[in-house]
């Protein structure tokens, strides 16, 4: 009998409560990542984004170029 009575005193509420703060949760983090989604695709078409970008590129480009083979240390006995 005293568990038939515990959502009288509010127990129940507990798990309903629970239950609305997850999914309003969830809608807080979906509508972040859309958030994310948009400023990270307005950054890309951007001046900065663009600049950025090539920037990256170049520097991958001159990495792969610079070390062919070569050990990244090099020291010699004297």
């Amino acid at each position: 009998m005293a568990l038939s009575c515990f959502a009288c005193f509010g127990g129940g509420n507990k798990q309903q409560r629970r239950e609305e703060e997850e999914r309003v949760s969830l809608e807080a983090r979906a509508k972040a990542a859309e958030a994310a989604q948009r400023r990270q695709e307005e950054f890309e078409k951007s001046a900065a984004g663009r600049a950025a970008k090539a920037q990256l590129q170049a520097m991958t480009k001159q990495s792969a170029n610079q070390n062919k083979g070569e050990p990244v240390l090099k020291w010699q006995m004297g």
